[in-house]
């Protein structure tokens, strides 16, 4: 699924959101790896990430050419300072219906609407894809990014009070939302 926009942000310079394919591979791990280390919002630790840059260039160059998924990066300057995509939930007829979502942008780039703009061009594109529902989970503590969220239409279904474990013993609640596309 290919994609491209031309933004302009809050600091009054211009950022791309696109589709990321294989050419992008060191730039989004190393703003994975970067986003992941700089909050505990996430799924993972840094060191948990077990792909290397072949890996990650396999992976952005089969969503890149895939209909039912899609991977974008956020571009500044040059630099990739963000990264969202969605997949579907499962292949199964009772599934096709539901994509997850998921997003990440660099802490010294938040603010400036970046997130907003990958959010809501996932939001098009799950729509082009033919979903009827996304999906995302986010820490009740997050509160930036429920209220983004709830913004462009998500809204709240659900609470796993253990979603997440921290390394430090602490169970973190997760909030399940969802949007209707249709």
């Amino acid at each position: 699924m290919q994609y491209y926009k031309e933004i302009l942000l809050k600091n009054g310079k211009s950022c791309i959101i696109r589709t990321a394919d294989g050419s992008d591979a060191a730039g989004v791990l190393r703003c994975f790896l970067k986003t992941h280390a700089e909050t505990d919002n996430l799924l993972t630790y840094p060191d948990e990430r077990s792909f290397t840059e072949a890996d990650e260039r396999d992976f952005l160059d089969t969503h890149a050419a895939r209909a039912d998924s899609v991977e974008l990066c956020a571009v500044v300057g040059g630099e990739i300072v963000g990264t969202a995509g969605f997949e579907p939930v499962g292949t199964q007829f009772k599934l096709r219906h539901r994509a997850t979502f998921g997003i990440g942008v660099l802490r010294d780039s938040w603010g400036l609407g970046i997130g907003r703009a990958l959010t809501e061009s996932c939001i098009a594109l799950a729509k082009q894809a033919g979903y009827r529902q996304l999906e995302l989970e986010v820490l009740a503590q997050n509160l930036a990014a429920i209220s983004l969220y709830q913004s462009v239409g998500f809204f709240e279904y659900g609470r796993n009070p253990c979603g997440f474990r921290t390394r430090d013993g602490e169970d973190q609640t997760l909030v399940l939302m969802r949007l209707l596309l249709v």
